[in-house]
């Protein structure tokens, strides 16, 4: 995964929709799918770019597909951003 990914994913507002969503726990693709008014197709790309970026994982469970918020890269990302303000503000107080 690098940030690259991860802020493509990020940049959509369906995509942050969904990860909105799954902060309140995992969801189906179907139950996912009912907040939007997008084709299964179009969903599934969704879904795909969060999968690629490590946003979200799947599982799968009889005939669904579960998906839930992978809460470890969002950490990355801001301690990351964390790291780069105090950087800042170093260089701000020289």
């Amino acid at each position: 995964m690098g940030f690259g990914e991860t802020f493509k994913a990020l940049s959509d507002p369906v995509r942050r929709e969904i990860l909105m969503l799954l902060k309140g726990g995992r969801l189906s693709a179907g139950e996912i799918g009912a907040h939007f008014q997008l084709t299964g197709a179009t969903m599934s790309y969704h879904l795909n770019m969060l999968k690629k970026a490590e946003l979200v994982a799947e599982e799968r469970e009889k005939n669904f597909i579960y998906y839930q918020l992978r809460a470890s890269v969002l950490e990355e990302i801001m301690l990351w951003m964390s790291d780069l303000m105090g950087e800042e503000k170093t260089h701000e107080e020289a």
